[in-house]
């Protein structure tokens, strides 16, 4: 597997596994893939689009990338993201 393989992969509007979604975050993370590789595939993916198994993918390839947090000890832990665009 390789980087060059996925970007071709999603260019032609094919849908990413797991595997090559995990190797792609990892790869990024760890410097051995590069920033203009990452915009070709990011670009390929605004273009084409992915799958809800993609984005589910991909979001816990992203937060499994780093240090996960434990906070069951807390009981149930809520937390609420939202954003609001400014209005000119």
């Amino acid at each position: 597997m390789n980087i060059l393989e996925i970007i071709e992969k999603k260019r032609d509007n094919e849908k990413l596994n797991k595997e090559e979604i995990e190797y792609f975050i990892k790869g990024y993370t760890e410097g051995s893939i590069t920033d203009y590789q990452v915009a070709a595939l990011i670009m390929a993916i605004y273009i084409n689009g992915m799958d809800e198994e993609e984005i589910t993918n991909m979001t816990l390839a992203m937060a499994y990338s780093g240090e996960v947090l434990d906070l069951s000890e807390l009981g149930t832990v809520v937390d609420k993201h939202s954003s609001r665009r400014s209005r000119r």
